[in-house]
């Protein structure tokens, strides 16, 4: 990002926020259009129309426009010149639905809350490739990637890249990676390909053949039912009732099929038959488990 400019200074703070948006925008999802901008802040067209006048005052070189989306597309020396575009900033925002980003001054809090966070590695890809998944997802396009895969036929390092072409319809986050779901041409079936191991992603002109709507286990929601592991003292079970707001003892949760085995993982749930593991680690256990189980037998 380069804001050295002095009228990106001057800018008023609802200013900068239509103008960041826009930028994301058209990095990400590859178009921005005045309908696009007027919808997201109740603005009339003309308001919208002189945001994207500004904006590209400002950055001259980085929207091309183009007829045939109403709308302009990144030119091909795009560079932010006001948002940050990284994946740790542009994913929270697209997952929270948020148009704003940083702040008039460099510490600004939106909310006025202060928030910390775990200092976990960072498991994301390059913003180019990221862009590359978010525009095919959007617009419904197959994507070419290339994908280092912990599961299939392995080389001597124990790892297998593979070229791939997949039709993304949503983005995942479990809370420790981020995920895009696809449906794979290679093996005719949707799955999960973690992002920080698309090694290449490239947009493809053929649309996609496939959608969420026919992802059976994407579609299917699920009723999972926990409860306080039974060898955790009473005091214990009280509080984890009371913790997870359970009603009559039982904590119920709905969820995607496909994103079972995410959630007991995330919940750190004994999975086993006799609820063999550690209760202080895993505190919560199943109470409908065959039930549940064919939407995520690899975690049992």
């Amino acid at each position: 990002m380069n804001s050295q400019n002095p009228a990106i200074n001057k800018l008023k703070w609802a200013n900068r926020q239509r103008l960041q948006y826009i930028e994301m925008m058209a990095f990400y999802t590859g178009v921005i259009t005045r309908s696009d901008v007027a919808r997201t802040f109740g603005l009339s067209d003309a308001a919208a129309t002189k945001d994207l006048t500004l904006y590209n005052q400002l950055a001259p070189a980085n929207l091309i426009y183009k007829h045939s989306v109403f709308g302009f597309v990144p030119g091909e020396h795009f560079e932010a010149v006001i948002a940050d575009l990284n994946p740790e900033t542009a994913l929270p925002m697209i997952a929270n639905n948020l148009t704003m980003v940083g702040g008039a001054e460099p510490r600004h809090l939106v909310y006025d809350i202060p928030v910390e966070s775990l200092p976990l590695p960072t498991r994301l890809p390059d913003k180019e490739i990221l862009a590359q998944i978010i525009r095919a997802t959007r617009h419904h396009k197959k994507l070419q990637i290339n994908y280092l895969s912990l599961s299939d036929r392995h080389d001597d390092d124990g790892q297998a890249e593979s070229e791939r072409i997949i039709e993304p319809h949503s983005l995942i986050n479990t809370g420790i990676r981020w995920h895009v779901r696809a449906y794979n041409e290679q093996t005719f079936d949707f799955r999960d390909f973690v992002l920080s191991r698309i090694q290449n992603a490239r947009v493809l002109e053929q649309d996609a053949e496939s959608s969420a709507e026919f992802d059976d286990a994407w579609t299917e929601i699920v009723t999972v039912q926990l409860m306080p592991h039974p060898k955790l003292s009473e005091r214990k079970q009280k509080s984890l009732l009371m913790d997870y707001a359970a009603k009559e003892g039982i904590i119920e949760l709905d969820v995607r099929g496909s994103l079972l085995a995410y959630l007991l993982q995330r919940l750190s749930v004994d999975t086993s038959a006799d609820f063999s593991m550690n209760p202080n680690a895993y505190q919560l256990v199943i109470v409908n488990r065959e039930e549940i189980e064919p939407f995520a037998e690899w975690i049992f």
